[in-house]
């Protein structure tokens, strides 16, 4: 029964909203990120967000106004979703669908979809044949996005957002943030050009999170914060790239000299010390108290703001005479308000702890 009811409301859906005052008139005609050609409103009036991500960028690109629903996973507590610590108005929104890492490429609540009407659908890590059935099914252009690999730093980003700023009319905008992302890489590879790979600290992070938090062996080659210092990442050990999981047995025969912890596994990991302290003591880091906290920036995808502001944190731990100045959490909020409009740093030192803190736990 509730599938005949869904079946006679979608096929009324078009006269029902076919007055609709917002309704977009002019349509251009666009290619996604998986090289599908759609036809969309210009300059869209109501839009929703799906899959991990997508909010995000319409954040990023300051065209909150126009959301007009949001997946149920969005109206949870925050938790480093800088985004929703700057438009927590979001979380207010009437719901569409579940979201959420169970939620990837998977349909809405489309009876939900259509009660908030949309113009348009932005979705991320949604297949093809998912986005042309719910695009059929809806009558409601859906367009793909991306961030490209998981928990890494993707230029295909560059193209999300140039795409939704040309439909929102929000292209300067895009290319502001553009700038901005390529100028704090470039600032952060020339100032630690020069040292000597022998006098660069051996380096390893641990806690980051993986299909939820994680303890000191979770680690990641490819994180691009590391990255972005030229520091000297223990993971990249043989070539390796993305997300590990390494033994303590091989933690301790590195024998980093400095160890960041994700703050969303620091919990974890002080947990584990508590209970075999031994381990983290024969190591020379937590010998030397070299252990320093970084904010989880892998939170339903990367939010690209966090990374940036643990990459500056980084340096200035790794590279104090190069920096003298930086002070980074003050440099954080300037980040996150050049992002976000809004500085969201307390909100995240209040859920995982200072930025750059030294930690020392006896």
């Amino acid at each position: 029964m509730r599938r005949i009811a869904l079946f006679i409301f979608i096929l009324a859906w078009p006269t029902l909203f076919s007055f609709c005052p917002g309704e977009a008139k002019e349509k251009i005609i666009i290619t996604d990120l998986e090289k599908r050609r759609v036809e969309v409103p210009s300059n869209p009036e109501r839009i929703i967000c799906l899959g991990p991500g997508s909010l995000r960028l319409i954040c990023y690109l300051g065209q909150t106004n126009k959301v007009a629903g949001v997946e149920a996973f969005e109206k949870t507590r925050a938790v480093g979703r800088t985004y929703l610590y700057a438009y927590p108005e979001l979380a207010k929104l009437p719901p569409i669908g579940p979201g959420g890492p169970a939620g990837i490429n998977k349909e809405p609540d489309l009876e939900a979809v259509l009660r908030v009407n949309p113009q348009l659908i932005f979705a991320a890590n949604m297949e093809t044949g998912v986005a042309e059935g719910l695009q059929r099914k809806l009558g409601i252009p859906v367009v793909i996005l991306s961030y490209g690999g998981f928990a890494t730093f993707d230029e295909i980003v560059f193209d999300s957002l140039r795409l939704a700023g040309k439909i929102l009319q929000a292209e300067r905008r895009a290319e502001e943030l553009i700038v901005y992302i390529q100028k704090n890489r470039q600032e952060l590879l020339k100032e630690t050009k020069g040292a000597a790979e022998e006098s660069k600290p051996r380096v390893y992070i641990g806690g980051i999170g993986y299909r939820g938090t994680q303890g000191i062996e979770s680690t990641e080659a490819s994180y691009f914060p590391l990255d972005w210092v030229r520091a000297n990442n223990l993971a990249k050990e043989g070539g390796k790239k993305g997300h590990l999981f390494v033994e303590k047995e091989k933690i301790l025969a590195w024998n980093p000299d400095l160890i960041f912890i994700d703050g969303g596994g620091w919990r974890n990991i002080h947990q584990d010390f508590q209970k075999k302290p031994e381990f983290y003591r024969q190591l020379k880091a937590f010998q030397n108290q070299n252990i320093f906290l970084l904010f989880p920036y892998n939170w339903y995808v990367t939010n690209i703001d966090t990374a940036i502001v643990d990459a500056f944190a980084a340096a200035k731990i790794l590279y104090p005479p190069k920096f003298p100045n930086l002070d980074p959490r003050k440099k954080a909020d300037e980040i996150y308000s050049f992002f976000l409009n809004k500085p969201v740093y307390a909100q995240m030192a209040n859920e995982f702890g200072h930025l750059g803190a030294q930690i020392n736990w006896k």
